[in-house]
Parts: structure tokens; sequence; C-alpha cells
């Protein structure tokens, strides 16, 4: 009996959160029969559960009867987000970095095997679905993805190629629209800290507009070795900040 009831409970929490999962980006409210196609449960189920996140603010039903997601779905993401203490020197890095291209400027870090969207400034061209921050991506698709395995040491020639290059781009990989560049981004000791990309549609996301960008890119990537490395590092000591240094120049191409 402590068994099936231990099952059940993994099973309704694994349930709620598909049903958080089932909300896409720039989505007001969705429907309990969307909820239920999109988590291929029955309505009841679905709305059972919903009713259950509900009371713990989780979810909020409106008056036509859909759902939209609630206060505490939020203090969660931002909870989140604090985890990187220096998601504000990202933001300002990427703002400018986006204001010199005219792309959206994007900071990932790798979990196990997914990429996680951590920051996001969106280009002032900006014409297409944009990934939610906090958003879990596949690591194999993707300039970002494939950068992040390099960088941990993935084998193959493909990552080789990508280790050499210190950059990757995609065109149309993950999204046949989209096309991405993206540099990684270092700490102390060469460990790696995360990804910053570029991204945009390809009618204008071009080899030809990213040869371009990837200055701006490698430059981005370089100041942020520095800040992240230095803050995350806790550095005092003089030959540190040289490694650093030297880190983030080797980024900007220097």
């Amino acid at each position: 009996m402590p068994t099936k009831t231990k099952g059940a409970g993994v099973t309704a929490v694994a349930r709620a959160m598909a049903i958080l999962d089932a909300f896409q980006a720039n989505e007001s409210s969705v429907s309990l029969s969307e909820l239920a196609r999109r988590t291929k449960l029955h309505k009841t189920t679905v709305l059972r559960i919903a009713r259950t996140m509900a009371a713990a603010r989780y979810l909020v039903q409106l008056a036509d009867g859909s759902w939209r997601l609630g206060p505490n779905a939020g203090w969660i993401g931002a909870r989140y987000q604090t985890t990187f203490d220096g998601s504000t020197r990202i933001e300002s890095i990427l703002r400018n970095l986006s204001n010199v291209t005219g792309e959206s400027a994007i900071y990932y870090i790798r979990e196990e095997n997914s990429r996680i969207c951590v920051v996001r400034v969106d280009g002032p061209n900006t014409d297409y679905h944009h990934v939610r921050v906090g958003e879990a991506l596949p690591l194999t698709h993707g300039a970002v993805g494939h950068v992040l395995l390099a960088f941990s040491g993935e084998p193959g020639s493909p990552y080789d190629a990508i280790r050499r290059a210190g950059y990757h781009l995609t065109l149309g990989e993950r999204d046949p629209l989209i096309g991405s560049l993206a540099c990684p981004v270092f700490g102390l000791n060469s460990a790696l800290l995360g990804c910053i990309g570029l991204a945009g549609p390809i009618k204008r996301f071009t080899r030809a507009t990213c040869a371009r960008h990837l200055p701006a890119l490698r430059k981005a990537a370089g100041a942020l070795t520095y800040e992240l490395g230095r803050m995350l590092s806790d550095v005092h000591e003089p030959r540190e900040e040289r490694r650093l240094t030297q880190n983030a120049r080797r980024l900007r191409g220097q």
C-alpha cells in the first residue's frame, strides 16, 4: 500500500508539472480543453489538478472558465532568477550587444542535458517567437546547444571544429525560420559558465551578416567571461585577475 500511495503522489506531481509546461509564451490564458489536449490528460483530471493548483495560487481560473498562470508560478521564476547573481550585469552586456547588432541576445547555461535561457534581451527588429526565460531547450539543436556541448568536452570532429573556431553558427536547425550564432563564456581556470548567443530570422540572419556580428559577439563573450568569472570566483589575487583578463581577451580574438 505505501508503494502505491507514493506512486500515485509522484504521478500527480508529474501531471501538475505537465499542466504548467503546457502554457506557452504570449498566451494570456488557455482553455481547459486545450490544456487537456496539450497534456494528453482527460479534462476531468486536468480540472481536478488545476483546482488544487489554484488553491495554492499556481493557477488562476478566469470567468470564462479558461486558466492562466498564478502569482506563485511567477514567484518561482523570480526566485530561479536570483540564483544567478550576475543577471543584472548579464542583461547590461546583452542589451549593448542587441543594440549594436539589431538582433536578440540571449545567455544560456547548461543544466544536465538541456540548455536554460537565463537572460534574454529582444532586438529592436524582433518579429519571431521568443524563447522564454527559464525555458529548457535541447543541447543537440541550435548554435548555443552545440557550443555548450563542445566546451563541455563532447567528443567528435564537429565539436573539435567548434572548439578550434571558438564559436558556432546554425541556420534553421532548431527552427527553420531562425538562425543563431553563439560563443562560450568561461570563468576562472577556463571553466565553462554558459553561452551567449544572437538569434534572428534567416531572412536577414545570413552568413555574411553573422560574420559582421561575430566581433561584437566575441567582445560580449569576453566581457561576460571577465565580469561573471570575477564575481563567481570571488577573485582577490592578481594572478587570478590576470587569468580572467587573458580569457576575456582570447574570446574577443585579441
